[in-house]
């Protein structure tokens, strides 16, 4: 039993004091989904419709045209009146849970680097991700699974969810998502050639010489790979269960619906009530909802989709009392300009966009902060990236300033020398 508490046992420096969540799930729409058409109604784009803006005209990446509005009805949702396209049904129904923020901003307008940022704080690809600092700086809750999962349909984007410069074992472990039978989605999950006897005594064999190895040359990745084939030992019995999602009722899977990013929701919610740290669902393979044309067309294609798997989740945490204790996250890197491109386009626009949170302590039925008049920058209640990291660690009982890594000589964090915990969001 000490053992296991050991194990167990955080890895970092926090908790720091009580958390509000002790689990978190982040839904990532790669490539940045259109606030315009989703979260923030502009008329003035409908008064203004093929005009260069009057008032506010940043620069966009690409050449771009007038303004272009949204052909999508808003309609205010709930008591709490939060507007919401008709894109969004389902969501709509749960705004009186959702904080939805609409002046997240950022300063990269190109999707690796604004990737980045929203993932570990900095541009660079070579900072740990945010999903590794949380897993280094509460440990894990369960011994037999990783603490930090990611869920996607592609392999690709393996350094959205490095460990950098932390111990190698707080690394994200992909699941591929487009599978549904565990055996096809975990490779090599189950020795085929070894009964669990035999492999528990080659293992032990083989840790033996590692740990010999690094009492005379201590090396972390070594130290990262003994606790990689400790977990892969356990999970060959415990993720066949808990990675399977034929075992819910037939009425729960219907709620999410079947395809990869319904699935990927229901394991989310799976992952988070065996104890899994933090899980990254990503929707679709590659940047799906990088809209520079058609876009009125692949919103209709696509949300339904989105807004099933989301509401379900939501629901189903709600009705099993997860939700007090997981913090959902929705966001994109960026968002979509309220200017057209290619006539029927919108270009990527980091100046102002929206996030939604829900859960884990966060104040639901708001709408925080504002856009211009057009939408395209964030102007009342500003909340940078760094915040919204230094927001989410503290709910989950991390002081952002205080849960550094010693690295090259200097103290690094999430949020580097930024970042501000935004008080108003909170319950």
């Amino acid at each position: 039993m000490l053992a296991e508490q050991a194990h167990a046992a955080p890895l970092g420096k926090g908790p720091h004091f009580a958390p509000k969540a002790r689990n978190m799930i982040f839904l990532f729409m790669t490539g940045g989904p259109s606030q315009l058409d989703m979260f923030d109604p502009k008329p003035a784009l409908l008064k203004y419709a093929g005009q260069r803006p009057p008032t506010t005209n940043l620069r966009t990446e690409r050449v771009t045209g007038g303004l272009l509005p949204s052909p999508f009805k808003f309609q205010k949702r709930g008591q709490s009146g939060t507007d919401v396209s008709e894109l969004l049904p389902r969501l709509g129904e749960l705004t009186d849970d959702l904080c939805v923020v609409k002046s997240t901003y950022t300063f990269n307008p190109t999707h690796t680097p604004a990737r980045n940022l929203m993932h570990s704080g900095n541009i660079a690809s070579t900072r740990p991700s945010m999903g590794a600092w949380i897993s280094y700086g509460l440990g894990s809750e369960n011994r037999n699974l990783p603490g930090f999962v990611v869920l996607s349909p592609s392999p690709n984007g393996g350094s959205l969810w490095r460990s950098g410069f932390l111990p190698a074992e707080h690394q994200g472990t992909h699941f591929n998502t487009s599978e549904v039978d565990p055996e096809r989605m975990i490779r090599y999950v189950r020795n085929k050639q070894l009964d669990p006897a035999s492999q528990r005594e080659q293992l032990d064999l083989m840790q033996a010489l590692n740990r010999d190895h690094f009492e005379e040359s201590p090396d972390p990745f070594l130290e990262g790979r003994i606790q990689a084939m400790e977990t892969a030992y356990r999970m060959q019995f415990a993720a066949l269960d808990v990675f399977d999602v034929r075992k819910e009722p037939a009425a729960v899977r219907a709620e999410y619906g079947e395809s990869p990013f319904g699935n990927s929701c229901l394991l989310a919610r799976r992952l988070v009530e065996r104890g899994v740290r933090y899980v990254h669902v990503y929707y679709g393979a590659g940047q799906v909802w990088d809209d520079h044309k058609d876009i009125n067309k692949k919103l209709r294609e696509r949300c339904p989709d989105m807004d099933r798997g989301c509401a379900a989740l939501l629901v189903d945490l709600k009705r099993r009392g997860l939700l007090e204790e997981t913090i959902v996250v929705w966001s994109g890197e960026f968002g979509r300009t309220p200017v057209s491109e290619a006539g029927d386009g919108r270009d990527h626009n980091p100046y102002g966009f929206t996030t939604w949170l829900a859960g884990g302590g966060v104040r639901g039925g708001l709408a925080y902060g504002s856009t211009d008049e057009f939408g395209f920058q964030a102007q009342e209640n500003r909340v940078s990236v760094h915040d919204l990291h230094a927001t989410i660690l503290h709910q989950l009982g991390i002081d952002h300033e205080r849960l550094t890594y010693r690295f090259a000589g200097r103290d690094f964090r999430l949020t580097d020398v930024h970042g501000v915990v935004v008080k108003d969001l909170l319950a």
